[in-house]
């Protein structure tokens, strides 16, 4: 009875030993008598008990690590008091577990001297312009040297860049003088446009002033040639009509009387007016004689029928 339950404490302790049960993203490195034998897969395993021994076990997810902060020297001799943070997976179980001694610490120390090789290489304003080639750069010369220690490097971000005090009492204050010069700038140019628009208005206003001056003179002109030709299509009628009646029966006579009348209507005026010596001629006949000769006048002016 103590036999049989010896040997079922023995198969019992056998068999735990022999499955092992290896969770996903993970791996575990086997040792067979001291040396490397296979990693293990997730799932089900079987090794050989107090011969197979699971020496490493690591994880193959991404592997967030805080870089510490570090101080580095820019090309113009500024420091920086700079720290990130690198993102890394183990790709293989085999070199992690036997190509460096502590694969974090490596990545940890290569990923600060790296940062300072690329800081030194810029100056401080460029630091602040070109996080992203920083970034690569570093990433790059890390992942060159991971690969022995089975670890893949997959980004590296700068978290932090704080530079002295006195760099930053400065820098405030360029920028300052640089928000006021561009005001500076901005108001100019708003009243140099301001100035532009007022020209330009006026210019305007005086175009169109003078067009309107212009249209005015014109129509002025146009109303005056009008009324001078409507005058004289009036009294070119008249002319027309006076010649007309002039060669209808009895015309001539009522000339002849209507230019005696103003002779007579003249005469009149002339007698009238108090200081005016009025010669009156002896001989009537010289007054008939003045108005034959006005008759043969219109006779001569009036066109033949």
């Amino acid at each position: 009875m103590e036999l049989a339950i010896l040997l079922i404490v023995i198969a019992v302790i056998f068999v735990t030993r022999a499955v092992k049960i290896v969770p996903q993203q993970t791996a575990w490195v086997v040792e067979r008598l001291g040396k490397y034998h296979a990693s293990l897969a997730p799932g089900l395993n079987i090794v050989i008990p107090f011969i197979d021994k699971v020496a490493y076990k690591h994880s193959l997810k991404e592997i967030p690590l805080d870089v510490p902060s570090q101080v580095c020297i820019t090309r113009d001799n500024t420091q920086l008091q700079v720290d990130g943070i690198l993102y890394f997976q183990v790709t293989d179980p085999m070199r992690a577990s036997y190509g460096s001694s502590n694969y974090i610490v490596a990545v940890t120390q290569l990923a600060q001297t790296s940062l300072r090789s690329v800081i030194g290489k810029l100056e401080l304003d460029k630091t602040f312009e070109e996080r992203d080639m920083i970034n690569a750069q570093v990433v790059s010369a890390i992942d060159e040297a991971a690969l022995n220690w089975g670890v893949k490097v997959l980004r590296y971000e700068i978290k932090d860049l704080t530079p002295p005090a006195e760099i930053l009492r400065a820098m405030q204050a360029q920028i300052t003088a640089e928000r006021e010069k561009r005001a500076l700038i901005a108001a100019s140019e708003g009243r140099r446009q301001e100035q532009i628009n007022i020209a330009t208005g006026e210019r305007e206003a005086f175009i169109a002033r003078s067009e309107g001056e212009k249209q005015a003179e014109i129509n002025k002109a146009q109303g005056e040639a009008a009324a001078i030709i409507s005058v004289a299509e009036a009294t070119a009628s008249a002319i027309r009509q006076v010649a007309e009646a002039i060669r209808q029966p009895g015309g001539q006579e009522a000339v002849q009387l209507k230019v005696a009348e103003k002779a007579v209507d003249a005469y009149g005026k002339v007698a009238a007016d108090a200081t005016t010596t009025l010669i009156v001629p002896s001989n009537m006949t010289e007054v008939s004689a003045l108005i034959g000769s006005a008759m043969k006048m219109v006779q001569a002016g009036t066109p033949k029928a």
